[in-house]
């Protein structure tokens, strides 16, 4: 064993023993802060709410329901929600409404516009929700900066337009956090957004409000945008469906921030559902002409792609253990596999996954993108982050403690270019052995996050663990994140399928194929 193997295993053992420590105290002491503001929301009770939207568009379609009444169920629900878990930035119910008697009333006449039809709008007067970072015509576009707080949209954004010409009716704009640009959604500007299996638990970010409004009842499609897990873990941490496409699938312009320079190159816009059955057709809609990249309406046979699957990282020294209850559900599903559907699933044995963070980090440090702390100032010079460091310590920032570690960090990656460099050989010689594993028919089944929802605020101790996600953003990846289900706690649990790009179709097929056995979504509430 080489030397610096040697040293690094040392690390990893002494890191370790310091979690195993570590992590039972910093619980147990959110978990007595939290106590007395843990609750579940209340059952979904109208089964308008407990319908995938293509089987929505389809009774409204047919007149067995009329989009008023769908629409009038989904804004009930979103207010009776709302007051726990704070996800709404703002809502144009009213508006929502008028469009779907609008809607009603193009299907009780006799003639269909051809736009109308159920090819060109297969979602009529189906309600969505669309994340705050979005431009939504008329609605705040603030990304929780304060300094944004009067900003409104003036057209919506290319992806916000396709959602809307495919017949949806956007119902709200949902919280965020600040700028995008960490794992849990609170800011100064629109506060903080609380899980609906457990209130003092965090939804995940930066498309968390999204991944709450869709998993309490509130939304049952939504959009949102990933950058390092900003899909995905949301997604998670709220036990629904979400995924991050190949890159230039879906047009990710009219966000606030949009990165520049090679940023953009980690960035994608996804679908967020409940039910696996509406990914396929919603990233149709999303795609637009460029779905034939993808080849999206190509039928898949799940018997014939072949599995990998890999249980943890393989020994990063930044990111936490992945928790048992995690990859027990996991385990399940390989064991499914193999032994009822009769399909071989191999364990993977690379090692590079365990640089994943320090990978995703060079990925950004050498983009020649945009600064965070230029775009904490909106772009009017750069903020003095440790200026708004000491005036956090005293209650008087407008930033997020996360935001302003993020000004501060930055500017020390950039330090490092050789590292960074280096860093960036070994993510693409990974690129290179997992096209080579994974080809064009495979799927790597892999943990999404190595901890169910934490508690607000405590992703400030484990600040690297969305490095299982944002690998997938550096290597440019599409990725299906599939719920199994709850743990002992009552919190959502599940993973990510991986495979190469432009083969969205093939994890998406495999969370249709796992929903229909392991029952997807479960309502919050449910008893695990």
């Amino acid at each position: 064993m080489k030397v610096s193997h040697l040293l690094r295993s040392i690390q990893y053992a002494v890191l370790t023993v310091v979690g195993w420590v570590l992590t039972p105290i910093i619980r147990l002491i959110f978990s007595l802060v939290y106590r007395s503001s843990s609750k579940c929301v209340t059952p979904i009770e109208d089964p308008l709410c407990l319908l995938p939207a293509t089987e929505l568009a389809r009774k409204i379609r047919t007149r067995e329901v009329t989009s008023e009444a769908v629409v009038r169920a989904y804004i009930e629900r979103a207010r009776l929600v709302n007051r726990d878990c704070n996800f709404i930035v703002a809502d144009r119910f009213q508006e929502a409404l008028q469009e779907a008697r609008n809607v009603d009333t193009i299907l009780d006449g006799h003639v269909i516009a051809e736009k109308f039809s159920e090819q060109n709008a297969p979602f009529l007067g189906v309600p969505t929700s669309i994340k705050e970072a979005f431009a939504l015509k008329g609605m705040p576009q603030t990304s929780g900066l304060v300094m944004m707080r009067d900003y409104r949209a003036s057209e919506d954004a290319p992806v916000v337009g396709r959602l809307r010409q495919a017949g949806l009716i956007p119902t709200m704009v949902t919280n965020v956090s600040e700028l995008c640009m960490w794992y849990e959604s609170a800011n100064q500007l629109n506060g903080r957004s609380c899980n609906p299996y457990n209130t003092s638990r965090i939804v995940g970010g930066s498309s968390g409000g999204e991944g709450c409004a869709i998993a309490s009842g509130a939304a049952v499609v939504g959009v949102g945008s990933d950058i390092g897990g900003s899909i995905r873990m949301p997604s998670f941490f709220n036990g629904i469906f979400g995924h991050k496409p190949s890159n230039g699938l879906v047009p990710s312009g009219g966000q606030f921030p949009l990165p520049t320079g090679r940023d953009m190159e980690l960035l994608t816009t996804g679908p967020m559902c409940r039910y696996a059955t509406d990914l396929l057709p919603l990233l149709k809609v999303m795609s637009g002409p460029e779905a034939k990249l993808a080849k999206l309406d190509q039928k898949v046979d799940v018997m014939k792609i072949r599995f990998f699957t890999k249980f943890d990282d393989g020994g990063s020294l930044l990111v936490s253990h992945v928790e048992p209850e995690i990859q027990e559900s996991q385990r399940k599903v390989v064991q499914y596999l193999r032994d009822t559907v009769g399909v071989h699933v191999e364990e993977l044995k690379l090692t590079k996954f365990q640089y994943a963070f320090e990978m995703w980090a060079a990925k950004m440090a050498l983009s020649g993108g945009t600064d965070f702390a230029t775009y904490m100032s909106n772009y009017n010079g750069r903020v003095n982050c440790y200026l708004e460091l000491l005036k956090w310590l005293v209650g008087r920032s407008n930033h997020t403690l996360p935001a302003i570690g993020l000004g501060m960090g930055q500017g020390l990656a950039d330090l490092t270019p050789g590292t960074n460099k280096k860093n960036v050989q070994i993510l693409n010689k990974l690129d290179q052995e997992l096209r080579e594993v994974l080809g064009e028919d495979g799927v790597l089944l892999y943990p999404t996050h190595p901890k169910v929802a934490p508690y607000h605020n405590e992703p400030i101790f484990y600040p690297f663990n969305f490095a299982y996600t944002g690998l997938f953003n550096a290597l440019a990846y599409p990725v299906t994140q599939c719920p199994l289900g709850l743990s002992s706690e009552g919190l959502p649990v599940g993973f990510q399928i991986v495979t190469t790009p432009n083969n969205d179709r093939l994890p998406i097929a495999v969370a249709v194929f796992l929903e229909r056995v392991f029952g997807g979504w479960v309502p919050p509430g449910t008893r695990p």
